[in-house]
């Protein structure tokens, strides 16, 4: 039997977990989480040594460490996590194009070969196997070009694509999403088995709820206040790009992305040995000019 542990980052909001196979006692991490904070530039991998000790605990091996897409409202701690195990990394090869968009904003090289990053490049239909239980990889593009959800023993992890029910949808303004895309992905997701487990990469509880990491297709088909029988794709679309243009800039884009689009690896060392997060400036006075 398939069972989840979940792992729930508070200053994220990011639901992580461990899945694994209770009779083989094969493991994989879905969404690793690595915190940092912003105003000191300090790392800490709390989330992931609380994962890493439930494995030992458990007994369990970790084969892989599956990410749902390039995150970015947290660090990922895909790289920490496979430095510490035998694990391989698992991400869409969609990975490349959201790269491509980014690289010049960072001025990072785009990397050509992806696999030099990420053990396994996965695309829709493909499968790995934990224990003797497939994984399935759903293509589920819209909030991002390399979306993904997995599915495994009657769960499926959906990463941003949908968020608890009275929360509703991801947002699709950020380079190569498409809320056509995203529409069409959820209702793959909603054609599942109505008792399929959904499991959110993130939560943002509205006043009067706890943190809840998961749904089931038939409630989240029913019921989510994006996307449900009462809105057709037209409907939905419009909904979307309107709450959109509404929407800040995630607090972590930036840290975020120049981790989690090169392998979840910190960036390089510089002189004296420190390592940097660079941060674009857009300058909106023309005439502004610095010595």
């Amino acid at each position: 039997m398939i069972k989840v542990e979940p792992f729930y980052d508070e200053n994220t909001g990011t639901g992580s977990y461990v899945v694994y196979d209770d009779t083989s006692r094969a493991a994989l991490i879905i969404d690793a989480v690595l915190h940092f904070d912003v105003a000191s530039g300090r790392l800490e991998f709390d989330l992931a040594k609380q994962q890493l000790q439930f494995i030992k605990t458990q007994n369990l091996q970790l084969h892989y460490i599956c990410e749902t897409h390039a995150h970015a409202d947290h660090l990922s701690a895909a790289a920490y996590l496979r430095q510490h195990s035998q694990a391989r990394t698992v991400i869409s090869e969609g990975i490349g194009e959201v790269q491509q968009q980014f690289s010049m904003r960072f001025n990072k090289p785009v990397t050509e070969d992806q696999t030099q990053l990420y053990d396994i490049l996965v695309n829709d239909g493909d499968t790995l196997m934990l224990g003797k239980h497939t994984l399935k990889v759903m293509a589920t593009p819209g909030h991002t070009p390399d979306s993904v959800s997995y599915l495994i023993g009657g769960h499926i992890f959906v990463g941003d694509t949908l968020f608890m029910p009275d929360v509703g949808t991801a947002r699709c303004d950020f380079p190569g999403g498409d809320a056509h895309q995203l529409y069409q992905s959820i209702q793959r997701i909603h054609a599942l088995p109505d008792e399929t487990r959904i499991w959110v990469c993130h939560d943002y509880p509205l006043a009067g709820r706890s943190v809840q990491l998961y749904t089931n297709v038939k409630i989240s088909r029913n019921e989510n206040v994006h996307v449900n029988p009462t809105i057709n794709e037209a409907e939905f679309v419009a909904l979307r790009t309107q709450r959109d243009a509404t929407l800040k800039v995630p607090r972590l884009l930036y840290p975020a992305l120049q981790v989690n689009l090169w392998g979840a690896l910190l960036p390089d060392q510089e002189a004296g040995g420190q390592r940097f997060i660079k941060i674009p400036l857009i300058v909106d006075e023309d005439s502004y000019v610095t010595q």
